[in-house]
């Protein structure tokens, strides 16, 4: 039994821990409960309080508000008031006003009708009195007029007379001076200087050898170069050069170019000919497209299209009357210039038209028409401003004048071709009857060129071997002849010659 006392107390004594601290737990809580209590109450007093001061305060502005509200009310009703007044008394004036003129209106009724009716009582007596004056002077109004008339013409016909002369003498005399004036200036700040075409080429021959090699065995050099180029070569007419003759230069130029290859290069045979000839072809193409810039340039006409620089640039071997064409439109860009600056007419599409005034003649007989219809259609084809063709196309008067400038593009190529030595009218007429000859054999069919040689005196014609025969060939030399014969006139005669040769080509690798 010993052992179990001190169990127990120790039972009882935890018993009793744990109720004292039960207890002492139960106490803290109940101490913790009330203080949050307190708080709570506290936080509610305050918050109650709070609102009460914003509630004061809130019904204060309101109060504020009402008040100022009801101020502006009440200013603004009285400016309503005040406005609607100021409207009442504008509605009364403009009813007065409306009154007056009213009364204004009925007055000038009033009055157009007396005007009117002053008016025929005029009229009427107007008329009684012409009546009267015609049965006393025993005439007409008409008749009456026109013996005043009459009367005063011959009474101050010679001081009439002598006042228009002078009139028309004096004004005619001013614009003559001026005009001369004008055309004057623009004549003497452009060079007189134009360069004339020939109608042959002379290149040196260095050696007899290559005399030799030029003209070939039996001929055949000089005559594949001719059917090559369509040039005529003289050789013995004068001692030491070969002379290229033909009427077309650019032709020649192409001949004059290949002349000089072969001559350098030594290797004269008919292979090699061609092959020069085709080289020639290309520096003349790309020497064509220089001058073209380079006249587009000096006339300072810019933007034109590069084809159509090309086409300019073929003007300057051509020639109209012995004047290199391509420069006498530079030159007549510039004069035309000057006389638009003076009158105050577009300067830069005088300078175009007259730059582009004669571009059809670069195609010469190879499209229908005169070369300004050509010219353009060119000039419509790339594009050229309208105000440019109407300037150019009046040049030969085939069209009317529409603008200044045309007026001033036809004054400036003839002041251009017009001065002393500038043209040669024989040497033109010679191209044209050439360049009608060669027309004539490549419109027939199956030509493939043809090259008026020997000064006109022959022509050459070559075939398409695969279009004629031998014997359509001789039909067609009959037919040109026939056709030359009726279309052109000439002195002696000329020697159609066609030539139809086949080459076959092939090739080792």
């Amino acid at each position: 039994m010993p052992p179990l006392f001190p169990l127990l107390s120790a039972v009882v004594a935890l018993a009793l821990g744990l109720g004292a601290g039960y207890y002492l737990r139960y106490l803290l809580a109940l101490a913790k409960k009330t203080s949050l209590e307190l708080d709570i109450k506290t936080k509610l007093l305050e918050a109650e309080e709070k609102a009460r001061t914003i509630v004061e305060k809130a019904e204060a502005k309101a109060d504020e508000l009402e008040k100022a509200t009801s101020v502006h009310k009440t200013t603004t009703e009285e400016r309503l008031t005040e406005k609607e007044r100021h409207l009442q008394k504008r509605e009364e004036i403009l009813d007065t006003r409306q009154i007056d003129l009213d009364s204004q209106r009925e007055s000038l009724q009033a009055k157009v009708v007396e005007i009117k009716s002053i008016k025929e009582k005029l009229d009427q007596r107007k008329t009684e009195i012409d009546t009267t004056l015609e049965a006393v002077a025993n005439l007409s109004k008409d008749e009456a007029y026109t013996r005043v008339v009459a009367k005063m013409e011959a009474d101050y016909a010679e001081d009439l007379q002598a006042r228009l002369q002078k009139i028309e003498r004096f004004g005619g005399e001013q614009i003559e001076a001026k005009a001369q004036n004008l055309l004057l200036a623009a004549i003497h700040r452009v060079g007189n200087n134009m360069p004339t075409s020939v109608m042959t080429s002379h290149i040196e021959i260095p050696s007899d050898d290559l005399k030799g090699k030029v003209i070939g065995r039996e001929g055949r050099n000089v005559r594949a170069f001719e059917r090559a180029t369509g040039v005529d070569v003289l050789i013995d007419e004068t001692p030491g050069y070969v002379v290229l003759s033909s009427f077309d230069p650019i032709r020649r130029e192409i001949a004059r170019v290949a002349m000089e290859a072969l001559l350098k290069d030594g290797r004269i045979q008919p292979a090699k000919i061609e092959e020069c000839v085709e080289t020639a072809r290309k520096e003349v193409a790309q020497m064509v497209r220089k001058m073209g810039e380079k006249a587009a340039y000096d006339a300072n006409v810019p933007n034109l299209h590069p084809d159509l620089i090309a086409i300019l640039g073929r003007l300057h071997f051509r020639t109209s009357y012995g004047q290199n064409v391509l420069w006498h439109s530079v030159e007549m860009s510039h004069m035309a210039a000057i006389i638009a600056e003076e009158i105050g007419a577009d300067v830069a599409v005088a300078r175009a038209g007259a730059l582009l005034h004669d571009i059809g003649k670069t195609v010469s007989h190879e499209v229908a028409g005169t070369h300004v219809e050509i010219g353009i259609r060119i000039l419509k084809k790339y594009n050229v401003s309208e105000a440019v063709i109407l300037a150019m196309r009046a040049h030969h008067e085939e069209y009317p004048y529409e603008t200044p400038e045309s007026i001033i593009v036809q004054v400036a190529d003839a002041i251009s071709g017009g001065r002393p030595g500038a043209r040669r009218d024989s040497i033109e007429n010679y191209v044209k009857r050439l360049s009608d000859l060669e027309a004539i054999a490549t419109g027939l069919k199956g030509v493939d060129k043809a090259f008026a040689i020997a000064a006109g005196r022959e022509i050459r014609v070559l075939v398409n071997p695969e279009n004629l025969t031998d014997l359509e060939t001789h039909t067609l030399a009959r037919t040109i002849a026939t056709s030359i014969e009726a279309q052109l006139r000439y002195p002696g005669e000329i020697k159609v010659h066609v030539i139809r040769e086949t080459r076959v080509i092939s090739y080792a690798r």
